[in-house]
């Protein structure tokens, strides 16, 4: 039976502008191309566990709006159960994502209709695994570590303070070198994995590393998603089972396969694809 995994998490449509560089304070740029597609970090980190096998639900909110059909599109085509997503009055968030040449990105988001999200206890049931982001209210965050009966993991992005309680309670939680940092008592979660973008990444216990691994060489071109889709592919992993480094072996991959395309869901590997680049 697939492992079931509940994403707290926030929905976005991401407008994507593609420069030769980034630019710098006060700087205008050209764009070289410009596309829209579905995002956010929850939605992004649904997806990625959708499309690696596990059965996932999504508890989000969207705007009355039209763009909320286009930020929905692919969690449905490919069968994220929506059916705690909520409707409230104003816009679906936005994520204005520029990308350069050597796949860095600057992100802004736009929170809209993901400042309204609320959880209740009841949308969390039954769960193996609850997965929630920091793009979503604390009170919805916080929500999602109270009423978790199994796995509970926090990606802590993008950083800003987090209880001891979320901490405390977390089985995973995981952030790049910079989001570490700036994390007070991010040592009180069970485990904390850490990302180092081409490097691979780490896994701590006790302020010990306890795990290492590094990804596949790929050529990247866009790493908006890399980081939601080793997310949802290091939990998905844990909770299948997997060592520790076979489950950062296996997100390091998703990460970097993620990192060859470009956008953000679009982008996304199925476990197929997984499977034949691990070998």
């Amino acid at each position: 039976m697939p492992v079931s995994i509940t994403v707290v998490g926030s929905v976005n449509l991401d407008l994507i502008a593609r420069l030769p560089a980034l630019p710098r304070p006060g700087e205008t740029l050209t764009a070289t191309h410009y596309a829209q597609a579905p995002g956010g970090k929850g939605a992004n980190q649904a997806l990625a566990a959708r499309r690696l096998g596990a059965d996932v639900r999504l508890v989000a909110a969207v705007g009355d709006d039209a763009l909320a059909a286009d930020a929905l599109a692919l969690l449905r085509a490919d069968g994220v159960d929506l059916s705690e997503l909520a409707e409230v009055p104003g816009p679906t968030g936005l994520a204005l994502i520029q990308v350069d040449e050597s796949a860095e990105t600057t992100i802004v988001v736009v929170p809209g209709a993901n400042a309204h999200l609320s959880v209740r206890p009841e949308q969390l049931t039954g769960a193996d695994g609850v997965l929630t982001v920091l793009e979503v209210p604390e009170a919805a965050v916080v929500a999602a570590a109270e009423h978790a009966t199994g796995f509970f993991a926090l990606n802590a992005a993008p950083a800003r303070p987090v209880p001891d309680a979320v901490l405390r309670r977390a089985d995973l939680v995981v952030v790049n070198q910079s989001e570490f940092e700036q994390i007070d008592n991010i040592g009180l979660a069970r485990t904390v994995a850490i990302t180092h973008g081409a490097k691979g990444a780490e896994l701590r216990r006790d302020g010990q590393t306890v795990a290492e691994a590094a990804p596949p060489r790929v050529t990247a071109v866009d790493g908006t998603a890399a980081g939601d889709a080793f997310t949802a592919a290091l939990m998905l992993s844990l909770l299948e089972g997997h060592s520790d480094t076979e489950a950062l072996r296996r997100a390091c991959a998703v990460g970097a396969l993620t990192a060859t395309r470009h956008g953000a869901q679009p982008a996304l590997p199925t476990r197929a694809e997984v499977e034949e680049v691990l070998g």
